[in-house]
C-alpha cells in the first residue's frame, strides 16, 4: 500500500529550509542595466505592425508599404537622437549584433592595412567574445586597465596604439557600475592616428547625451531594450 503523507507533514520547500510565504512576496525589479519593460506607449505603438501592417518592409507588394513608412520614420527618430543622417543608420538585431558587425565589419574591411584593436578589460561580453573570435582569426587585442573608479586613462590608450592599429572600441557608459568614460579625449587620440573610433553606447543613450560629433566616434552601438 503507498504511504501518505499526513497534512502536519512539512513540505518539500520546509525541507530545503525555505519558507513558503517568501515565494508570495512582491518581487521587485532593480536590473534595469540588464533589460527594461517595455513603455505601454511603445507596446500600443508598436501593435498594429505585430497584427496588421506586418509585410516585409523591403519588398515591393502593397503589405510592405506601411511597415516601410514606419521603419524609415523610426531611422530618422533615431538619427536625430544620435546627430546623424538617416542613411547612417543600421538596424540589427539587437546591441550584440550591432557591436559585432562594428568590430568584425571593421578587422575584414581593413585586414590589409593593420590586425591591431584597442578594447578595455571592463567591456560587455558583447564586445569581449567577438574580439577573442577575431584574436583566433589573427588579430592582436589590446586590453586596457581601469582604475578604482572603473575609469580609464587616456594615456594608456596613446600608448596602446601601434601602426597596425585598425579600431579602438571603449564602452560609453559601463553596465555594472556606470562608470561614464572620456570618449571625446579617446575618440580624438584615435583620430590622431588615423585610427577608426567606436563606442557601445547600450548604457547612456537616452539618458546622458551621445551625439556621435559631439563624442567624435565614428561607430556607435545602441539598444532598443535598454534605453
Amino acid at each position: 500500500m503507498p504511504a501518505c503523507r499526513s497534512k502536519a507533514a512539512p513540505s518539500r520547500q520546509q525541507h530545503r529550509g525555505i519558507d513558503p510565504g517568501v515565494l508570495n512576496m512582491r518581487r521587485v525589479y532593480l536590473d534595469y542595466n540588464a533589460s527594461t519593460p517595455i513603455d505601454p506607449a511603445v507596446a500600443a505603438f508598436m501593435r498594429p505592425f505585430l497584427a496588421d501592417h506586418f509585410g516585409n518592409p523591403s519588398s515591393g507588394h502593397w503589405a510592405a508599404a506601411a511597415a516601410k513608412v514606419a521603419l524609415e520614420t523610426a531611422r530618422g527618430q533615431v538619427a536625430a537622437l544620435l546627430g546623424c543622417r538617416s542613411g547612417e543608420i543600421v538596424f540589427t538585431s539587437g546591441g550584440s549584433e550591432a557591436n559585432n558587425l562594428a568590430l568584425k565589419g571593421v578587422f575584414f574591411a581593413q585586414r590589409d592595412r593593420g590586425d591591431h584593436i584597442v578594447t578595455t578589460r571592463i567591456e560587455h561580453p558583447a564586445i569581449i567574445e567577438p574580439c577573442a573570435f577575431l584574436e583566433r582569426l589573427g588579430a592582436r587585442v589590446t586590453y586596457l586597465p581601469v582604475d578604482g573608479t572603473g575609469r580609464i586613462n587616456p594615456d594608456d590608450l596613446r600608448r596602446a596604439i601601434t601602426p597596425r592599429t585598425i579600431l579602438v572600441s571603449i564602452m560609453h557608459a559601463n553596465n555594472e557600475v556606470g562608470t561614464i568614460q572620456p570618449i571625446e579625449d579617446c575618440a580624438r587620440i584615435a583620430h590622431e592616428r588615423g585610427v577608426l573610433f567606436h563606442t557601445d553606447a547600450a548604457q547612456s543613450v537616452g539618458k546622458v547625451a551621445t551625439e556621435v560629433n559631439q563624442l567624435g566616434v565614428d561607430l556607435l552601438s545602441i539598444a532598443g531594450h535598454k534605453a
